[in-house]
């Protein structure tokens, strides 16, 4: 066992963005931060913050709110949000995908006989996972429907965790559903290893979806790569749940609050 303990995994500096603390690491350092920890450690987790997770942040969400709180990591996700941040506040941030860390740890760190754990997804993506990564030791929990309302099926997830100990835990469920669920398995204690609040990373690594091509990410324009794609399925999320953060970097550098700064 390393210094790191359950409470205490290794520290990363943090920046504050308008009141969101957010963990000073591009891509390829997080996933080496991920891979290099102890995977005896207690259960720590990460988050990706994108613009619809940093509108219902400032939108009030105390559970989201205290799960963002209890995260080991929250990598910035985004590129709409860097560019908005550089151009009108003169901060700059960094950049470490839900996606490409998920690519990363994949690709370069983990192993064949690593321990890894799917929370979601289906038998495609699991078969998937094994033929292109030769994964040996994957094994996979899928809830109910909504479960995150249903304290009994809550529990029942967090002990299919607990029971695994897997190195990596890939937490596929949704946002917020994601978020809720790893700082349940952090405060129920007894579980090991890395959880990772990914969306849909998994079927970007696999190819099961097409990704947006690096042009179009480079230019902060996936979210509307992915709106031309299934425009019904992703409206509400481009222009209802994700495009208001334009207008909340906008007011804070006004002096308006930011994303966690409750009026006065």
């Amino acid at each position: 066992m390393t210094a790191e303990t359950a409470s205490t995994p290794a520290a990363v500096p943090r920046i504050d963005f308008l009141g969101l603390e957010i963990s000073d690491l591009d891509c390829d350092p997080a996933a080496a931060a991920i891979a290099a920890r102890d995977p005896d450690a207690g259960f720590a987790y990460v988050v990706t913050p994108n613009a619809q997770h940093m509108v219902r942040l400032a939108r009030g969400a105390p559970e989201f709110e205290r799960a963002y709180a209890g995260a080991w990591l929250v990598l910035s996700d985004g590129n709409v949000v860097r560019r908005f941040s550089r151009l009108v506040l003169g901060q700059a941030l960094p950049h470490a995908s839900g996606a490409d860390v998920t690519g990363r740890l994949f690709h370069h760190h983990i192993r064949p006989d690593d321990g890894v754990m799917v929370v979601g997804g289906d038998d495609r993506l699991m078969t998937e996972l094994r033929r292109q990564f030769g994964l040996t030791d994957l094994h996979q929990y899928v809830p109910p429907m909504g479960f995150i309302r249903d304290a009994a099926a809550v529990d029942a997830t967090v002990e299919a965790v607990k029971a695994r100990s897997a190195r990596y835990v890939f937490i596929a469920v949704g946002s917020p559903q994601s978020e809720l669920l790893a700082r349940r398995i952090a405060d129920a204690g007894g579980a090991v290893g890395t959880g990772l609040c990914i969306g849909s990373s998994l079927l970007f690594v696999t190819g099961l979806v097409r990704r947006a091509p690096a042009w179009v990410r480079k230019l902060g324009l996936e979210g509307g790569w992915r709106l031309m794609l299934s425009p019904v399925g992703h409206f509400r999320r481009v222009f209802h749940e994700s495009l208001p953060i334009l207008g909340i970097i906008i007011r804070a550098r006004f002096g308006g609050r930011g994303i966690l700064q409750r009026p006065s």
